[in-house]
């Protein structure tokens, strides 16, 4: 009765979970990742958390607990980087970040002796690359997803630059920030617990803002300067890492370095290579064949395996090959310029821009809509919806093009909704 007991509390947390559009498939796996993470006690309060932040009071209320108790609780968490923790002027609001990019992650962000790392690494591995359902589900359900790659800013031409909006640079996330995090990188670590990790920089994962501020406030990340992170950057280019950060304009909290081998965007861009499980670039590679001596270098560093060779068809050198490039798969990241001895690589602009949302609260708005669980965001019964967040979503809604408006209606069924998304399209 008791383990039935415990398992009920680790399928509540599970549905918890996939209250977010960026949820995790239940499974005997995701059961015991996360009875590793959490005790049978804080599964069962956790489980009741809002999804959106919340403060102490918020969760005393909710756990029915005292505020010393609730805040002891809460801030144990944060310290294990469960929950984000995030100091405001005169409170602190916490959130349970999604497992993925959040607290699976976090877990292997640095070595730890509280949690076994290797036994964790051996499920996540299970559960992220030999079972398909969560990464297909976190990486190709819905148009938005959670990120996009970052283009290879040393091989950009001044014409190149010209199309190259602020926030879709890394130097400039890392410019803007209030506050840098540097890491373990997770699927590196992860590798290696499985002996299977390349040997590509480790201490090299990049957390910004928010996310910053609580990882290295709880020992999970160092704190660097904008001067070195801006070095890792660019110690990041010369090992043709491409660099995969949070799908928004504003405060992005995250960019990952990222092997082909190792990283689990990556892997899910090869895997799931026809339905677009990250957001490219702007750009994409086009070849000069007249340049090309077919040397291969590029396709040894394409991290998507867009490249190939082919025969140059070429009458006075009929070995000659030429690379053919698959545009239907190119991420537009540009590290194959940088191997490029000859230049016969450039990028060009595609034919439509890809569009990034504003914030977090836009892409979650975007992506519960498309994967069917707007109601659950929007009308979280767990915590009172301020004005200010539910002005917020609200819109964000109002910003998506009309047919997504529609559909927006007819998962939440509000009136209210209705009138103002009517009376904004009319």
């Amino acid at each position: 009765m008791a383990h039935q007991t415990a398992r009920n509390q680790y399928d509540n947390l599970s549905k918890r979970l996939n209250n977010h559009p960026q949820g995790a498939p239940p499974s005997e796996l995701l059961y015991k990742i996360l009875s590793i993470l959490f005790s049978e006690k804080e599964a069962k309060l956790v489980a009741k958390l809002p999804i959106k932040p919340f403060t102490a009071d918020i969760a005393s209320n909710i756990w029915k607990l005292n505020i010393k108790e609730s805040k002891k609780i809460l801030d144990e968490l944060a310290s294990r980087a469960i929950l984000v923790d995030i100091k405001l002027d005169n409170d602190t609001e916490y959130v349970l970040p999604p497992p993925m990019a959040g607290f699976f992650e976090f877990s292997l962000m640095r070595v730890r002796n509280d949690i076994d790392q290797k036994l964790l690494s051996e499920l996540f591995y299970q559960y992220l690359n030999v079972e398909e359902d969560f990464v297909k589900d976190l990486f190709t359900k819905g148009e938005t997803q959670l990120g996009r790659i970052f283009v290879n800013e040393s091989v950009l031409t001044n014409e190149n630059a010209m199309h190259v909006l602020s926030y879709e640079k890394a130097t400039e996330v890392i410019e803007t920030a209030e506050a840098i995090g540097i890491s373990m990188c997770y699927c590196r670590h992860k590798m290696m617990h499985l002996g299977k990790n390349c040997d590509a920089p480790m201490d090299i994962c990049m957390t910004f803002n928010t996310s910053a501020a609580s990882l290295v406030r709880h020992g999970h990340a160092r704190s660097v300067s904008k001067n070195e992170c801006m070095d890792l950057l660019h110690k990041a280019w010369d090992h043709n890492l491409v660099q995969f950060g949070e799908n928004v304009q504003n405060n992005v909290n995250f960019i990952c370095n990222c092997c082909p081998c190792c990283c689990e965007a990556m892997l899910a861009a090869q895997r799931f290579s026809t339905e677009h499980a990250v957001h490219t670039t702007s750009f994409i590679v086009e070849s000069k064949v007249d340049d090309c001596n077919g040397c291969g270098k590029c396709i040894d560093v394409c991290p998507i395996k867009a490249l190939s060779l082919v025969s140059a068809e070429n009458p006075d050198k009929p070995k000659l090959k030429r690379i053919e490039i698959d545009e239907s798969l190119c991420l537009g990241c540009g590290v194959c310029l940088r191997n490029c001895k000859t230049e016969s690589l450039t990028l060009k602009s595609r034919p439509e821009r890809i569009l990034t949302p504003v914030n977090v609260v836009h892409r979650t708005v975007v992506m519960a809509i498309e994967r069917g669980n707007l109601a659950e965001v929007l009308f979280d019964n767990k915590a009172l919806f301020s004005h200010r967040v539910l002005a917020a979503v609200i819109g964000s809604i109002l910003k998506l093009p009309p047919i997504k408006q529609i559909v927006a209606l007819k998962q939440v069924k509000s009136r209210y909704l209705e009138k103002i998304i009517t009376a904004y399209i009319y």
